[in-house]
């Protein structure tokens, strides 16, 4: 079942029937250098992560990471959504896409989508982001759907500094991504 669409995606809750998925997104090269090695070396780890990630954030919070899909195969081609993260005090937006479906829109569609979806739906009045300050691509990315650099920041148990990204409410014109 969708949670929401756009012209071209559709984003939907995850479910282990998605195992074979996020084993492959949470093995990529761009997935472990930014976002860091999360264990996943079989489909059962992969279906694990599912149930013990979002499919328990959908259940405590009423939203998670959802799956991108293209709207005309509903292949899943990335993961976006809202994140109540420890050490944040406000909601983290994440992503992150399959190399094949980078630099074609799909990302900045489905973030600036979620955060639409974050502010009407879910009734947040600010979103933040975190990133890795090598990861220009997702810098990039933040900047293009509204979101302004705060400042750097560490979260409890990490080593890296973060930088830290935010947008309020009203902030941005929406542009009615979702349909």
């Amino acid at each position: 079942m969708n949670v929401f669409e756009t012209d071209r995606l559709a984003l939907s809750h995850l479910s282990a029937d998605d195992a074979t998925f996020i084993f492959e997104l949470l093995n990529t090269p761009g997935w472990l250098q930014f976002i860091g090695d999360r264990g996943i070396k079989t489909l059962h780890d992969a279906a694990q992560y599912i149930l013990n990630g979002p499919v328990k954030s959908y259940k405590s919070n009423g939203f998670g990471l959802l799956a991108v899909r293209l709207k005309d195969s509903l292949e899943a081609i990335g993961i976006c959504g809202l994140i109540k993260r420890a050490g944040l005090d406000d909601i983290d937006i994440g992503f992150a896409f399959l190399p094949a479906y980078n630099g074609k829109g799909y990302a900045a569609e489905a973030a600036h989508a979620t955060l639409d979806y974050g502010f009407e739906n879910v009734g947040l009045n600010r979103i933040v982001a975190i990133t890795n300050e090598d990861n220009i691509n997702s810098i990039r990315l933040l900047k293009k759907i509204g979101m302004q650099y705060e400042r750097k920041i560490l979260l409890d148990g990490d080593s890296e500094e973060l930088l830290l990204f935010g947008i309020a409410r009203g902030s941005i014109q929406s542009e009615n991504h979702l349909s």
